[in-house]
């Protein structure tokens, strides 16, 4: 979930109920976010693992990835048209539960748990519901914090709490779309699904756990970059076109192991280092300028005794 500035004046009240701000295009991503969330959960309920190929599974996981997607553009065009709301957090806050708490739970469980304890399937539900408690104590978490700056007028924090629930379900579709190619047929029956559990069990501690995440809510296509910073970036999105589909099933999971990992290597890097990954732009190069006034004013005179133009 995106973190959002803080809240607007609210309206006044309309015959005698306040209210509630609604914002179309914030909100119209979050709808977007939810509507995948269902119809992964649609697909991976109708999946039929007889036929080998694991078409609904895959679209299912193509809708969870998709979500992420929605779910950055709606605090991003929040942030951008100055149309965050309250409104708009708890319903990005109930979609993400529907998206990255509901459907990566119920794909590992149909995918794996279901399986492993044919014999007692309460295991499989608990082990499941885990990862759903988590996300959501995670989700009230983010609300709650993000309602206490804004009354304390600390404004939103620049990092998150915990590994963040859609980065957490990016991770899980990834990997589980990497072991599906790489198993092919053989997926239902291989050892390498095992993982998934594990992964989603650590995962939930990572969600709960108090190791902070940069928001990238600073990011901007007009920052400046060095060339390397450029270079990569070309060479990056050169290849997800030339490759595309063999692509995105080895590019996707490094790019989220990669952010789980920053969590933990983070506080021990520099501060230049940590600034350039995260395009942090808050510090200006330039000379500042001198202020305006008698205080600030310098004769010509003086200038040209420092070496500088006139004014």
């Amino acid at each position: 979930m995106i973190m959002k500035a803080s809240d607007p004046a609210p309206s006044p009240p309309t015959n005698g109920e306040p209210r509630i701000k609604i914002y179309f295009l914030p909100n119209l991503m979050t709808a977007g976010n939810l509507f995948c969330g269902f119809v992964a959960l649609t697909k991976i309920v109708g999946a039929d693992f007889t036929t080998g190929n694991f078409k609904d599974i895959k679209v299912a996981l193509l809708f969870i990835l998709l979500a992420c997607i929605f779910d950055f553009l709606d605090g991003r065009v929040a942030r951008l048209g100055g149309s965050d709301s309250q409104f708009g957090r708890e319903f990005d806050s109930l979609a993400d539960l529907i998206s990255f708490g509901v459907a990566p739970a119920f794909l590992v469980h149909r995918v794996v748990l279901k399986d492993i304890f044919q014999p007692f399937p309460e295991f499989g539900w608990f082990i499941a519901s885990i990862y759903l408690i988590c996300g959501a104590f995670r989700l009230a978490r983010f609300n709650c914090l993000a309602n206490t700056n804004m009354t304390s007028g600390k404004g939103p924090d620049k990092d998150f709490l915990g590994f963040p629930i859609p980065v957490a379900a990016g991770t899980v579709a990834s990997i589980t779309l990497l072991m599906i190619w790489w198993d092919g047929k053989d997926f239902v029956r291989g050892a390498w699904r095992y993982f998934l559990p594990v992964l989603m069990l650590f995962l939930s501690w990572m969600m709960v756990s108090s190791v902070r995440y940069p928001t990238f809510k600073n990011f901007d296509l007009k920052v400046t970059r060095n060339f390397h910073f450029t270079l990569i970036a070309i060479m990056f999105i050169g290849s997800i076109v030339i490759l595309q589909e063999k692509a995105l099933v080895f590019v996707l999971p490094v790019i989220f192991l990669a952010y789980l990992v920053y969590g933990f290597v983070r506080p021990h890097i520099s501060k230049q280092m940590r600034r350039e990954i995260e395009v942090d732009d808050e510090e200006d190069d330039e000379e500042p300028l001198p202020p305006s006034g008698p205080a600030g004013a310098e004769s010509d005179a003086a200038r040209r005794s420092r070496g500088l133009p006139r004014s």
